[in-house]
């Protein structure tokens, strides 16, 4: 629950930095003939809508198991992280793209560059500020693996969503910088039109990257190795199971998960005593792993275990 306060605070902060910057790009955009400015503002337009249908999929996957969805509807979150990712792509860089691809073929001077410096200077602030407060709160999740690692590893997409996005606002303010600079000082506007073109670049790196995440979470993911590891010890320490045959696990949520247990117990259980030993062992993984909401235990002979595992996964024999 800290956790996911930590994110939606994360990004309110983008939200509001973005709102802030988006209507003044837009402005001096128009007011001085800048196309890497306009795309900056389309950038930050885009992002303000990204963060508001990143609040409103925390919102969907909170709600209660239903009759109809009785594994509840964490997966919304991962479907509008997806859905994000596409309209950075869509949106940001296919409107920055052609912003610049229609400035270089109709170039036109900066007038008063000036106007564009102080905006980007004020963006640079505010975004510097949003990309801060990711920073730490990213930090707090990660331990002590690197970012890149830690957003491979996170099964929570929209604590690092933010942080993606406001780098690549920093690297686009400094392209649109660079941009405007060059174009009034070399004189040479078709400069302008390359870095909204840079801009688009950026803007669908960071697309595809956040796109291939979140459409493995939204395909399944399984738990955190520890996470499966620790629920094969917590079983493997019931004396009345034999042996551990294994377990598989699937992310609903960032914090839910549903796992099915294949346990092999002793011959000389009745069918009472092994109902008994299941809810005992529901109830010891559920106080370890609260984000275990569902928990399916399957007796079974190992043999039959790695024989189903064989034909799901289309493994030798030998495996």
């Amino acid at each position: 629950m800290a956790r996911r306060s930590t994110t939606v605070r994360t990004i309110y902060a983008a939200m509001a930095g973005n709102c802030l910057v988006a209507v003044t790009k837009f402005l001096a955009g128009a007011w001085t003939g800048g196309s890497a400015m306009t795309a900056e503002g389309v950038h930050s337009l885009v992002d303000t809508g990204n963060q508001l249908l990143l609040l409103y999929g925390l919102r969907r996957a909170k709600r209660r198991p239903t009759p109809e969805r009785p594994l509840g509807h964490g997966r919304e979150l991962y479907f509008w992280s997806f859905i994000v990712a596409l309209l950075i792509f869509s949106l940001g860089a296919g409107v920055a793209a052609l912003e610049g691809i229609f400035h270089i073929l109709n170039p036109r001077s900066i007038e008063d560059a000036y106007v564009n410096y102080i905006v980007l200077g004020v963006a640079l602030l505010f975004e510097g500020a949003s990309w801060w407060i990711a920073v730490r709160s990213v930090g707090e999740l990660k331990g002590e693996e690197g970012y890149f690692e830690a957003f491979q590893r996170s099964r929570d997409p929209p604590s690092f969503m933010v942080l993606f996005e406001d780098s690549a606002a920093l690297i686009g303010i400094f392209i649109a910088f660079i941009g405007t600079w060059a174009s009034a000082t070399l004189g040479l506007p078709i400069l302008d039109g390359v870095a909204s073109i840079l801009i688009a670049i950026v803007l669908a790196t960071v697309a595809v990257i956040l796109a291939t995440e979140t459409k493995s979470l939204l395909i399944g993911e399984p738990a955190l190795p520890e996470v499966e590891a620790s629920i094969k010890r917590l079983a493997a320490a019931n004396p009345s199971i034999r042996q551990v045959n294994g377990v598989i696990t699937v992310h609903l949520a960032p914090d839910q998960i549903m796992a099915a247990l294949s346990l092999e117990f002793d011959d000389d259980l009745t069918t009472s005593a092994i109902e008994e030993k299941v809810e005992q062992l529901e109830e010891r993984v559920r106080a370890a792993h609260a984000e275990v909401v569902a928990l399916f235990i399957k007796p079974q002979k190992p043999g039959r275990f790695r024989e189903v595992r064989r034909w799901r996964f289309g493994l030798p024999k030998q495996a």
